[in-house]
């Protein structure tokens, strides 16, 4: 069952598109703002958002930003903002189309249908990782050798093997893994990244992988 997750402030619009959407089979989850999304979609790996831009604490180009950091999943902005400039920007950070409120529940539904087409199970295709002499299936979250990971180690380590070769910046792991409010423990970075070269670097103490950018962040060199 595809999992869907709805990002919007109005309650009315999550009522809505979570009936329209369950009737037709697919999970819903709703978030009534953009940390909340971004925490929901770190936990519940939906296969598609549908995103509201105005919402109460964050810009919605902020919560795809974010999205980006260690997803490709499949972003259809619903918004009411009909400039050009909104959608251009939208579709810069990320997003795969752009739906302008208000809207009709059956062209949205096939805006569903056709990017989730489109798109496909890109991120199973591409969900086993090399890390030197370990296998990563990302989708099953399972290690070869039986190497085994926590929640906050998978999450950190996913967010690195699906950008491969580019700097992750410490903010953005720190939102992303723990949320705004750990953006100074830094700290935090440095003990993850040593249990997970501990577990999956030949030479932890000379890492070829798993790199340290000082003073801005962490990159997967494959």
């Amino acid at each position: 069952m595809t999992r869907v997750l709805v990002v919007d402030d109005e309650p009315q619009i999550l009522r809505a598109l979570r009936v329209n959407l369950a009737a037709r089979q697919y999970e819903v989850a709703v978030a009534p703002d953009g940390g909340t999304a971004l925490r929901q979609a770190a936990e519940w790996h939906p296969d598609l958002v549908i995103l509201d831009l105005g919402l109460p604490d964050l810009d919605g180009v902020e919560v795809i930003q974010g999205l980006r950091g260690w997803t490709s999943i499949p972003i259809i902005v619903l918004s009411g903002r009909a400039d050009s400039t909104d959608k251009v920007d939208a579709l810069d950070a990320g997003a795969d189309d752009y739906v302008t409120k208000p809207f009709s529940i059956d062209e949205l539904l096939a805006r569903v249908r056709a990017v989730t087409r489109r798109t496909g199970r890109h991120d199973e295709e591409n969900a086993s990782v090399r890390v030197g002499e370990h296998v990563i299936d990302l989708a099953r979250k399972t290690i070869s050798d039986g190497v085994r990971l926590t929640p906050t180690e998978w999450h950190f380590l996913e967010i690195l093997l699906r950008n491969p070769g580019k700097l992750i910046s410490q903010r953005q792991l720190l939102t992303e893994v723990w949320g705004d409010a750990y953006l100074k423990e830094t700290h935090y970075l440095r003990q993850y990244m040593a249990q997970l070269r501990r577990k999956l670097e030949r030479d932890p103490a000379h890492p070829v992988h798993l790199l340290t950018e000082p003073g801005m962040g962490y990159r997967f060199q494959p």
